[in-house]
């Protein structure tokens, strides 16, 4: 199927690695000119942009803080200037930690609001308003199931998660009159090189565990993912905003 998306400008947050860099590549090999954003992860967001090129598509790795507004706004403004006007924001960067709550502290609350939360909303604000000029544009949130249905040890990731909701939800109420759609993909685990940290260890007996919580008996691919990804970023879910889509294997069915 020929979901639409050659040539379409798109920027995913948080591309140097993971779930991240797989979305890119998978908008690439459907012939879109794709930025790698990344903030620490700058040798494979490049990895991913060689690989998209090699596809014979445009693609560029290009890094910023999404914590720093200057840094957010140059990180826009050189994407637009190398690829041309963003068409599909990917909103995939954000901050975890695996700790029991009442063992953390503001210290560890704070990168996870800065980055998940506020950066999110850094970047959405910069793209968005360049989207409303020209009355297109799609974004796509990613978020963990674990907003929606809370999970022990990860309190204040879900907390931050949990916004995402509402962040997908009043976008696409409130910009809808610019011809911007927005949705979002909740997800369980899925098997990058970021496993063991998402899953608290990967051991038998752990993982074993981990299974048993999954009707389909068996974690995510990236490319459980990305497919959901690609649709809604397509013209061909143009009556499609303001959802919230569960990839995960049955982990929740609410």
């Amino acid at each position: 199927m020929d979901l639409k998306l050659s040539d379409k400008v798109v920027l995913v947050t948080g591309a140097g690695q993971g779930l991240g860099r797989a979305i890119g590549l998978a908008f690439a090999r459907e012939g879109a000119r794709v930025a790698f954003h990344y903030h620490s992860s700058a040798e494979g967001a490049e990895a991913g942009a060689a690989e998209a090129r090699a596809l014979g598509v445009k693609a560029t790795a290009i890094g910023g803080d999404l914590r720093m507004d200057d840094a957010v706004a140059d990180a826009v403004e050189r994407v637009e200037g190398e690829l041309g006007a963003i068409d599909v924001l990917v909103n995939n960067a954000a901050a975890t930690q695996r700790k029991p709550f009442l063992e953390s502290t503001p210290q560890d609350w704070a990168p996870q609001v800065d980055v998940t939360v506020t950066g999110t909303l850094r970047i959405t604000h910069a793209v968005a308003g360049r989207m409303a000029k020209r009355r297109s544009g799609a974004i796509v949130n990613l978020m963990g199931d674990s907003g929606r249905v809370g999970e022990s040890g990860l309190l204040v990731t879900a907390t931050t998660r949990a916004s995402t909701v509402g962040l997908t939800r009043s976008l696409a109420r409130e910009l809808a009159r610019y011809g911007i759609r927005a949705n979002c993909v909740s997800i369980a685990l899925v098997q990058t090189e970021n496993l063991v940290a998402h899953a608290g260890g990967a051991d038998e007996e752990r993982m074993k565990k981990l299974l048993a919580l999954y009707p389909l008996r068996r974690l995510g691919r990236p490319e459980d993912v990305t497919a959901m990804v690609l649709l809604l970023a397509s013209p061909l879910s143009s009556w499609t905003t303001g959802q919230v889509v569960s990839v995960n294997g049955g982990y929740a069915m609410v």
